[in-house]
């Protein structure tokens, strides 16, 4: 549970440094995202979601 709780924090510092450095841009992002369709949405996140699960086999794969 302790590992757990350091990758969400991890995800969250990560999720949040765009935000904080560059709001004005996440802004144009944001308005951007909206007007995309929700088919290429959940494309994205499919290939995000393959991607996490691919380096989480990995990573504990190699790293024990």
């Amino acid at each position: 549970m302790e590992f757990f709780l350091c990758v969400i924090g991890m995800v969250m510092i990560i999720e949040g440094l765009p935000y904080f450095a560059f709001p004005d841009k996440m802004k144009e992002m944001m308005n951007q995202i909206l007007e995309l369709p929700d088919s290429a949405l959940r494309k994205f996140g499919l290939i995000l979601m393959v991607a996490g699960l691919l380096l989480s086999y990995i990573g504990r794969g190699y790293f024990k």
